[in-house]
């Protein structure tokens, strides 16, 4: 006979609504706090625009350099120069594009005649920049190689910078002030989230236009940070290797004045890179992943060990209905089974309520949680569906339904097929 799981768990709930009640609401607040844990991992590596290749990304943040003359232990790590761009990232053939930018945005002050200046974050950056994004551009388009090159003053700006310096977002060709200095708008963007801490900016103009070009320290090293596009992961490899040689070539000649590149394993995947929060760091992916292990490990064996005795009291209370079905020749694999099932149906009606608890607090919430990075916004902006939830974190909650469900219900339904026939219709434990 083919049973519907869902009816008979919504009959045991009613049946028990107090402790049905606290089941659902221990499952639901379990998957609630995975569910954010996940989210707050997710938001840093899973694609969404503008950095919607991040699965074909390879990051260089930062590089590291050693001198001669320094301890054998000295480094000196942080974000590259113009002229270690110029002879490595730029001259890569292999990857569909590069970019370098501004490490950190930098607040600029922004005026038009007639109207108070306000600041926004504005950051240097390349033509290759609009390659490696996937702005949605309003009115206008990108500036060219030639604007980047000749270091055109213009910028683009996103459309709420737009409706403070002009009232309108069709304002292609109007000028405006960037720290007093004359720019010109060449294109408007959708506000973009601060979570995307590559490609966020208000305004974005040519680095070549600002000091990031000429800044340097210890000869090599200066404010710019750079990502590769691959055409496919499948490139990785290669590009890895045409990466090596370049850097290879570009140490060889540093070495005259005494310098020497530290690769560090880089350049990074996205996963890695937002891992990897600090310049002078190997990467360590192992101890990541285990510690991740561990917090999703007790985020689920806590609730398991409640769920389980609350499990273990709603069968107490259907002794009798298991002793008949007993009776009537029910096996014990029929009997696990059929608590297994409809203990999981109660656990995915819990899970998705937990999911769509956890969808609406990262919403209404996540600003103070999804802190982004160094030199962004204290607070997460632009939270939305898009950037907050993917197809993954709904597997995810199913999958931690599942092994939620394996933990509390395996040993109770495994010991209420066990019961005495007799002792169960008499109702005696």
């Amino acid at each position: 006979m083919k049973i519907n799981y869902l009816k008979q768990a919504w009959a045991s709930i009613r049946q028990q609504p107090v402790v049905s009640t606290v089941t659902v609401a221990g499952t639901a607040l379990a998957i609630f706090l995975i569910m954010i844990v996940v989210m707050m991992n997710e938001v840093a590596t899973a694609p969404f625009a503008p950095e919607s290749n991040r699965d074909r990304w390879l990051v260089q943040k930062f590089a590291s350099i050693r001198n001669k003359d320094w301890g054998e232990n000295d480094s000196g790590n942080g974000a590259m120069g113009y002229n270690m761009v110029k002879a490595t990232i730029y001259e890569m053939k292999t990857p569909e594009a590069v970019t370098a930018f501004d490490y950190n945005q930098s607040m600029a002050s922004l005026a038009v005649p007639g109207k108070p200046a306000f600041g926004a974050e504005c950051r240097g950056v390349d033509d290759g920049f609009w390659k490696v994004m996937d702005f949605t551009f309003i009115n206008g388009k990108p500036f060219t190689k030639s604007d980047f090159d000749s270091a055109i003053t213009v910028a683009v700006i996103n459309e709420s910078v737009a409706r403070r310096l002009f009232g309108s977002t069709d304002v292609i060709g109007r000028e405006f002030t960037i720290n007093h200095a004359p720019y010109k708008v060449c294109g408007v963007v959708k506000d973009v989230s601060n979570l995307a801490q590559q490609a966020y900016a208000e305004l974005w103009v040519p680095f070549t236009t600002t000091n990031s070009a000429t800044f340097s320290w210890s000869e090599y090293m200066g404010g710019l940070s750079a990502i590769i596009l691959a055409k496919d992961p499948a490139d990785f490899p290669t590009i890895r290797e045409e990466y090596n040689m370049l850097f290879k070539k570009f140490g060889d000649e540093a070495k005259i004045s005494g310098w020497e590149f530290l690769l560090r394993g880089r350049p990074y995947t996205q996963e890695v890179s937002a891992s990897t929060p600090w310049a002078n760091a190997d990467p360590d992916m192992d101890s990541v992943r285990r510690r991740k292990f561990i917090i999703y490990l007790i985020l689920l064996i806590v609730p398991a060990v409640n769920l389980s005795s609350m499990t273990q009291s709603r069968l107490q209370r259907r002794r009798e209905e298991i002793g008949v079905r007993r009776a009537f020749g029910a096996k014990r694999s029929n009997i696990v089974t059929d608590i297994f099932i409809e203990n999981l149906a109660i656990t995915i009606i819990a899970g998705l309520i937990g999911l769509g608890m956890s969808i609406i607090f990262a919403l209404v919430w996540g600003g103070s949680i999804f802190t982004p990075g160094y030199g962004a916004s204290a607070t997460a902006s632009g939270l939305s569906l898009k950037v907050l939830f993917h197809w993954s974190t709904f597997l995810w909650a199913m999958l931690f339904c599942f092994f939620l469900n394996l933990l509390s219900a395996g040993i109770p339904s495994l010991n209420a097929s066990r019961v005495d026939i007799v002792n169960a219709l008499a109702g005696k434990r």
